[in-house]
């Protein structure tokens, strides 16, 4: 799910990967459906990539998103452009052990973005990582 998934500097939204050649990606933005090539120039992460700060590791944004899931009951989450104490707030609710001075609003305010478009566009299968570990633990059983 999150390694097609792309954010690309400069850019606003999320990209879905269309086509892969050596010189470039053609990637599809979810905001607007349009497509274009992004270059090596353009820094450009996958998703599965990210990871928030916490007091004492890094939680995969994938994880994030599970738990405003399950705390939004897979519905959309609060309005990105809340105000500072808000976001902070309901970031607290959602990851508790969030490293208050590496995450800034701006990051808050671009997982929850993330998150509402991936949710409203039902890109969000947690049931696909579920699904996946299960089958690695019955491989790991059998061994």
């Amino acid at each position: 799910m999150m390694k097609d998934i792309l954010s690309i500097t400069g850019q606003p939204g999320l990209f879905r990967i269309v086509s892969r050649n050596s010189k470039n990606l053609i990637v599809e933005s979810l905001i607007n459906g349009k497509r274009f090539p992004a270059f090596s120039t353009n820094k450009i992460l996958s998703l599965e990539d990210i990871a928030i700060f916490t007091d004492t590791t890094e939680v995969p944004l994938k994880e994030v998103f599970k738990k405003i899931a399950e705390k939004e009951d897979s519905k959309p989450s609060i309005d990105p452009k809340s105000s500072s104490d808000v976001l902070k707030g309901y970031f607290a609710q959602v990851l508790p052990e969030y490293d208050k001075d590496r995450v800034y609003v701006s990051d808050i305010k671009k997982v929850i973005q993330w998150y509402n478009l991936l949710q409203e566009k039902d890109m969000l299968n947690f049931e696909e990582d579920e699904t996946n570990s299960e089958e690695n633990q019955e491989e790991k059983s059998e061994e």
